[in-house]
C-alpha cells in the first residue's frame, strides 16, 4: 500500500494511549489498509516491530516479525509477520534481564532496559479469533517494547540508569558484545 513516516520522539502523538479496536472495525476489514501500510513501513525502515501509534494511528495494533536463529541475544524462535490487535501482557515470572534496545521512533540511540523475561500475550488476530502466546527471553522484551507504544511509553522511559543511553556509534564502540 504505502510507506508511512515513522513519528520521532517529541511528537506528542507518541505519548498518547491508543484506543481499542472495535469488533466492527475487525469485521468490516477497516484495518486492512493500515496493516498493509504498517508492513510496508516496517520493511522499509528495517525494524522487527511497529506499533500503529508510531505512524500516527492511535489504535491498539502492533505488528512483529522475528527472523529467528542465532543472534547476539541467543537463539530466537522465528515468528512470521503477525498483527496483534488489542494485546495485553501478563508477567508470568518477574525475573528480569536487560538488553540494549533501539527504536524507529528514537533513531540513532540505544538504551539498556531491564524487563521481565517470561510473559503471556493475549490478543485478537486479524480474523477476530482470540489468541495467546507465551514468550521468554529476548522475544518477551520485543513484545513489551512494541506494546509499550500503545500506552504512550518509549523505551527511554524505562532506562533505570541514564549512563546506559548511548548514540549507536558509541554503543557499537563501547558496549556491543
Amino acid at each position: 500500500m504505502a510507506i508511512r513516516r515513522v513519528l520521532k520522539m517529541g511528537d506528542p502523538r507518541l505519548r498518547e494511549r491508543a484506543r481499542e479496536v472495535t469488533a466492527g472495525e475487525l469485521a468490516d476489514g477497516a484495518l486492512r489498509p493500515l496493516l498493509a501500510d504498517m508492513q510496508d513501513t516496517l520493511r522499509d525502515y528495517g525494524g522487527i516491530g511497529l506499533a500503529a501509534p508510531q505512524i500516527g494511528e492511535g489504535v491498539r495494533v502492533a505488528i512483529i516479525e522475528i527472523a529467528g536463529g542465532p543472534t547476539r541475544y541467543g537463539e530466537l524462535a522465528p515468528l512470521p509477520l503477525t498483527a496483534f490487535i488489542n494485546p495485553t501482557i501478563t508477567v508470568l515470572d518477574a525475573a528480569t534481564a536487560g538488553y540494549w534496545e533501539g527504536c524507529l521512533s528514537v533513531p540513532g540511540l540505544r538504551g539498556y532496559v531491564e524487563r521481565p523475561q517470561h510473559v503471556q500475550v493475549d490478543y485478537t488476530a486479524v480474523d477476530g479469533r482470540e489468541q495467546q502466546l507465551e514468550l521468554q527471553g529476548f522475544s518477551a522484551t520485543v513484545f513489551q517494547h512494541e506494546f509499550d507504544h500503545l500506552d504512550g511509553t518509549l523505551y527511554i522511559d524505562r532506562i533505570a540508569d541514564t549512563r546506559l543511553l548511548a548514540f549507536e556509534r558509541e554503543y557499537e564502540r563501547f558496549h556491543f558484545d
